[in-house]
């Protein structure tokens, strides 16, 4: 993970908030997968090879792991900060994808999501505010705030997902839409540090980034903008930078304004 990532610090996440996001957004997609027919749990995905059963399956064990983490002793000290969390994901890819096939293979998804909702509500009520509450995840021992932080991330990107596959409609909490829009785009700045390009995805999130003379006031001579989904499929390589330029879905302006290269942010 780029070393930045343990020198800045965090923005802060209001604890109350994100269980509370995390909580809604689980929400809606349960409400989305209630209406799916078999014909649509078995339609492709744009992740991989997974359908949308192994989606729905997977957006369970992401919630999930919430629940079974505070189950676990706490450890005794942190080993994972909230800004490593989007650059230790990538190798640990075989060992989800493995997990997600065989708790899709085994459970019906609509009964998977509800019997997560419940154990989740029942998870957080008795687990302490304590913004300090160590859990061990598969990154390493994190924050239980700073991992709820990451669920947010996790639906927001797979309910997009999900709702590609399907065409279905699916609400986004404003708290989830905006925890995940945040923390992706302080991702990049720790991926490409240095202050000549201005990135701003309204009305959530603004970072500078990329080396090179540093703007400290009036207009910016490098300026990228785009809308939270956009910001999000980019960071997470759902779409391509060039597809959205000529798409009109971002803007970018100054000669070092192209950040096609530092795209995907999370793999």
């Amino acid at each position: 993970m780029p070393p930045a990532a343990r020198k800045q610090r965090a923005r802060r996440y209001d604890p109350s908030k994100t269980r509370a996001a995390v909580t809604t957004q689980f929400a809606h997609v349960q409400e989305a997968v209630r209406g799916l027919s078999d014909g649509q749990l078995a339609l492709p995905t744009r992740v991989g090879d997974w359908t949308v059963r192994e989606l729905v399956a997977h957006l369970s064990m992401a919630v999930g792991s919430v629940v079974s983490n505070l189950r676990e002793p706490a450890p005794p000290q942190p080993e994972t900060a909230l800004l490593d969390w989007p650059f230790a994901t990538a190798p640990l890819a075989a060992g989800i994808d493995d997990d997600t096939r065989a708790l899709a293979a085994a459970n019906d998804p609509g009964e998977l999501l509800t019997r997560t909702a419940e154990q989740l509500a029942e998870a957080l009520a008795a687990a302490p505010e304590d913004q300090d509450r160590l859990l061990v995840t598969r990154v390493g021992a994190m924050r239980l705030a700073d991992h709820l932080v990451t669920r947010c991330v996790e639906l927001v990107v797979h309910t997009d997902d999900l709702a590609a596959a399907t065409g279905v409609e699916i609400p986004y909490d404003r708290q989830a839409l905006a925890t995940a829009t945040r923390l992706l785009a302080d991702a990049l700045a720790i991926k490409a540090p240095g202050g000549s390009v201005e990135v701003r995805v309204p009305p959530f999130a603004v970072v500078q980034c990329v080396e090179g003379p540093k703007h400290t006031r009036g207009t910016p001579p490098n300026v990228v903008e785009t809308d939270p989904l956009t910001w999000i499929r980019l960071a997470t390589g759902r779409t391509a930078w060039a597809q959205e330029l000529d798409a009109a879905n971002v803007s970018a302006s100054g000669e070092r304004a192209d950040i096609g290269d530092l795209l995907p942010v999370l793999s």
